[in-house]
């Protein structure tokens, strides 16, 4: 359903992150590149400014939203947790950008994709909680990259994940599951009431969902589909519908 010259609007939120003493507002360029090539978009960096900066006039001028992964951990006080370890990287600006954005996205019903951390953020909006370490859980695999691999290798196919029968992972790949990478620390421990399962690990970890009772595409994985997208038909997939929904959205607001 691409429309040439239309191509949507989609934002995607930023890291804060200190280079030297100055704060920098960043977005991985694998995330841009794949909205890009493998959703037919335009990405835009939002920044994570927690002033002057109004969520829902933004809205108004985008398409769909990204919520990225980051090596950074949501702040555990979100979701009642314990604190964290000593030296756990936190980035409270964005965690306050991404509480205050999805609920919002939510609302106008505007096509919501979310990648590791923005799996996480989202469970948390919702009031969900999280495991901070999953790899040090006796029920869980090792669900953490060995950071000394090279890219390819963290990259690479870590565990297989099952797509729950007749939901949406299943309708927009055609497989009951997926060999997925695994690069993260923190993971879900209660799932937000509102949220449905999309995807189970092996060991039983929850890898993906959706939000129920919504008008507008959502999706979260534990995963990243984002690397090297288009040499997987099921993270091709996912960016195709996630593009054709973004398309969709454009075309009803310009109609109004």
């Amino acid at each position: 359903m691409t429309i040439q010259g239309n191509r949507p609007l989609v934002g995607v939120i930023s890291d804060r992150r200190m280079q030297g003493e100055h704060p920098f507002h960043m977005a991985g360029e694998k995330y841009l590149q794949a909205i890009a090539d493998a959703a037919d978009a335009y990405p835009v960096v939002l920044p994570c400014l927690t002033e002057g900066f109004d969520v829902l006039d933004i809205l108004d001028r985008l398409d769909g939203i990204l919520l990225t992964g980051s090596p950074s951990n949501v702040e555990p006080h979100h979701y009642l947790g314990d604190p964290s370890e000593p030296g756990t990287w936190h980035d409270p600006h964005r965690d306050l950008a991404a509480l205050a954005l999805i609920p919002a996205v939510i609302r106008v019903g505007m096509p919501l994709f979310a990648v590791c951390r923005g799996f996480q953020e989202m469970n948390v909006s919702f009031g969900g909680t999280l495991h901070q370490k999953v790899h040090e859980l006796p029920e869980f695999g090792m669900h953490k990259e060995n950071p000394d691999d090279p890219l390819d290798v963290q990259y690479g196919p870590s565990h297989e994940v099952k797509f729950t029968p007749g939901g949406l992972l299943e309708k927009i790949c055609g497989e009951a599951g997926a060999t997925v990478n695994s690069l993260h620390s923190q993971g879900v421990d209660q799932l937000a009431p509102q949220l449905a399962i999309e995807a189970v690990a092996d060991d039983g970890l929850i890898e993906g969902f959706t939000v129920r009772e919504t008008s507008g595409f959502t999706l979260a994985v534990q995963w990243h589909p984002e690397w090297k997208p288009l040499e997987n038909p099921v993270s091709r997939a996912i960016f195709r519908e996630y593009g054709d929904a973004c398309r969709a959205y454009r075309l009803r607001e310009w109609r109004r």
